[in-house]
C-alpha cells in the first residue's frame, strides 16, 4: 500500500506526533491553517468516510474523543473546529480519513 498515512503510522515517513496509543496516531498538520491544527487518524486504513461500517463506530468515536482531549491540552479551550474530509468534492487529498483540529483563532462559516 502506498498511502503517506500509513507510512506516518509505520513509522517510514516522521511527523511531528502529539498522541499515540494502539488505536490512533495524532500529528501536527504540515500546513498549518490556525494557530493549532493536527490531524488524528486510525492506525487502521480506511480511505474515506463513506467507506465506515458499524464496526469502526467505537474507533471513530475514539477518534473524536482523542481530538477533544488533544485541543484542550493544546489550549483551545475558547473553541476549536474538527473536519473530516470525505472524496474529492468534499476536500480529501489523503485517502486514509483523518479528523483535522484547528484552534486558537476565530473560524468562521461557510469556511470557502
Amino acid at each position: 500500500m502506498d498511502c503517506l498515512f500509513c507510512k506516518i503510522v509505520e513509522g517510514k515517513i516522521p511527523a511531528k506526533k502529539i498522541h499515540e496509543d494502539d488505536q490512533v496516531v495524532a500529528f501536527h498538520d504540515i500546513n498549518p491553517q490556525a494557530p493549532v491544527h493536527f490531524l488524528v487518524i486510525p492506525k487502521k486504513h480506511i480511505a474515506t468516510l463513506a467507506e465506515l461500517t458499524e464496526a469502526d463506530n467505537a474507533l471513530v468515536g475514539h477518534m473524536v474523543f482523542t481530538a477533544q482531549r488533544l485541543a484542550r491540552e493544546l489550549g483551545c479551550e475558547a473553541g476549536f473546529r474538527t473536519v473530516f474530509n470525505c472524496n474529492e468534492q468534499g476536500g480529501q487529498t489523503v485517502y486514509h480519513i483523518h479528523l483535522h483540529v484547528l484552534g486558537q483563532r476565530q473560524m468562521t462559516w461557510p469556511p470557502g
